[in-house]
């Protein structure tokens, strides 16, 4: 069954997965299977004044919808682009004298594209809305409370004039939104900024060790494959970062998305040796001094989040540096609670621009992670390039040069070239190139002109630290 340039794939009733995505021709690393505009989307509530709601871009100045002072557009083209989209939701604003949370206007945007189009096949869809899995049933009391709230607010806001659905069907959408909400990132792929419904997609099952990856380029969506993928295949997607151990990964798919991992990672439990490796040898630690290590990362790993709320940088830095002291003698390379660590220490002393240190760490944190990641992981990539940067801040010319390259090289495959984030990293590899040389020709002269180059501008400040490493795949309320 295909649709709408959805001809290289195919749904398929997968044994115990139900419904599947399947390759109906070949496809190598890096090739576009299918690019998916959003069903309805919207910008998280937090920044609906600093993210176009159209093309979900940051920008520095948006123009704002004089009618319900709530939409915000890069320019006019972007605003026209919105009209039919946001009419109704304009108006129902004015109304209601407030805009409704993100759920609830994503609720409301998905059914008024029903009221518009009939709730059938979507053109370009390969199912409905109505097919979509709302996993209401499997909701624990909590959910059910919040979902109560979210039909309630729904219905306040929802004008009379608008055709009106039963309780059934807004809980419906509401589950699907629950369960089948995607992550859509800015330009640059770093800060998650909304959540949209990509019926497509939503046909992909998980893997922890999947064949394509999921990115949000230029307004769609794309299906990219990270290996080679024969006709027949199952196309599978990670829901979920792989950097965790099967059984808490089990654990979160589970509570997330009601169902049981059988992946062959999760049943041989691949690489959980790697991720809760030890130090080995004559002095090798206790069962004890493990336990000990490890719960004492995780109560600092919280008082870490806790810290970065606050903005407390330099107590993050004191933090990171004791529980490596802790690890290091204890723990081994590829330990996650370890690698943890560093990535945070890295990237909060890239920020205070202490670029020696970070750079240390940055090296360490993509030694573990090329030994536990796929090659062709978007996480990977983004963890080597950030880490190509820090030692380019350092002066670590040779290092910081082959950590971009290999970042490059990933990126190709799991963003593409024609990505915002591939097109930095190719000027930057250009860039660190032609450094290279110049290092090569004659050190001292390189430090004397780099010293004169950084006097002259302004070092480029480093994005301040997140506590998100990148964002997940699918969008689910916390």
């Amino acid at each position: 069954m295909t649709k709408g340039g959805m001809e290289s794939v195919e749904v398929f009733t997968s044994e115990g997965k139900g419904r599947g995505l399947k390759a109906q021709k070949e496809f190598l690393p890096g090739d576009v299977i299918f690019a998916e505009p959003a069903y309805a989307a919207v910008v998280f509530d937090s920044l609906t004044h600093v993210i176009c709601h159209t093309c979900f871009k940051r920008q520095e100045r948006l123009h704002r919808c004089g009618q319900c002072k709530f939409a915000y557009y890069c320019d006019r083209t972007c605003q026209r682009a919105a009209w039919l989209n946001h009419k109704n939701e304009c108006s129902a604003i004015k109304k209601h004298g407030k805009a409704p949370t993100e759920n609830i206007r994503l609720a409301a945007r998905i059914m008024w594209k029903i009221e518009r189009e009939g709730s059938g096949l979507a053109e370009g869809c390969l199912v409905s809305i109505d097919d979509l899995q709302n996993h209401v049933d499997s909701f624990d009391e909590e959910e059910k409370k919040e979902l109560r709230a979210d039909v309630e607010s729904f219905l306040e806001f929802w004008p009379p004039q608008s055709q009106q659905f039963g309780m059934q069907y807004i809980s419906h959408i509401f589950g699907v939104i629950s369960c089948n909400g995607f992550t859509l990132s800015d330009q640059r792929g770093l800060q998650a900024v909304g959540v949209g419904i990509f019926p497509n997609l939503c046909q992909a099952n998980h893997d922890c060790w999947p064949n394509c990856t999921v990115i949000f380029n230029n307004g769609k969506i794309e299906l990219r494959a990270l290996t080679k993928i024969s006709p027949g295949d199952e196309l599978t997607v990670s829901y979920v970062d792989f950097l965790n151990v099967s059984e808490e990964r089990r654990k979160q798919l589970k509570k997330q998305y009601y169902f049981d991992c059988t992946c062959e990672h999760c049943k041989k439990q691949i690489k959980d040796d790697l991720m809760l490796a030890v130090k080995q040898g004559e002095g090798k630690p206790s069962a004890e001094t493990v336990k000990e290590v490890i719960q004492f990362s995780k109560d600092t790993l919280e008082k870490i989040n806790k810290a970065r709320m606050e903005g407390l940088y330099h107590e993050v830095v004191k933090m990171c540096r004791e529980c490596l002291k802790k690890q290091e003698p204890v723990l081994g390379d590829t330990n996650i609670y370890l690698l943890r660590i560093l990535s945070i220490a890295s990237e909060v002393l890239s920020y205070l621009q202490m670029f020696e240190e970070a750079a240390d760490y940055a090296k360490r944190m993509v030694d573990g992670y090329l030994k536990i990641y796929h090659p062709n992981n978007a996480q990977l990539g983004m963890a080597v390039m950030r880490a190509g940067v820090t030692h380019w801040h350092a002066g670590l010319i040779e290092a910081g040069h082959g950590l971009i390259c290999k970042a490059y090289a990933i990126l190709l495959i799991t963003h593409g070239p024609s990505h915002p984030i591939t097109k930095d990293l190719e000027v930057m590899r250009v860039q660190t190139e032609m450094e290279l040389r110049m290092f090569q020709q004659n050190e001292l002269m390189y430090y004397k002109m780099r010293e004169a180059a950084l006097k002259n501008q302004k070092i480029q400040v480093m994005p301040e630290p997140s506590n998100e490493t990148s964002p997940s795949l699918f969008h689910k309320k916390e």
